[in-house]
């Protein structure tokens, strides 16, 4: 999964593998994207692991 830099309108754009999942406006966001996308992340897998890519700063960046 790709989270992309934050943008100007505010929230970070997640993408897993091909597809747009939406726009995340913090941690709590990207937990609901993934999990309507049939997966179940733990929080710490967003700090912790390969799960996540991270661009333009990380999970404290927003």
């Amino acid at each position: 999964m790709i989270v992309y830099p934050p943008s100007e309108c505010g929230g970070r754009r997640v993408r897993l593998d091909e597809r747009i999942l939406g726009l995340a406006h913090g941690p709590r966001d990207i937990l609901v994207l993934l999990r309507q996308a049939g997966l179940r992340p733990r929080v710490r897998d967003l700090w912790e692991g390969e799960l996540v890519e991270w661009r333009g700063g990380g999970p404290d960046l927003w």
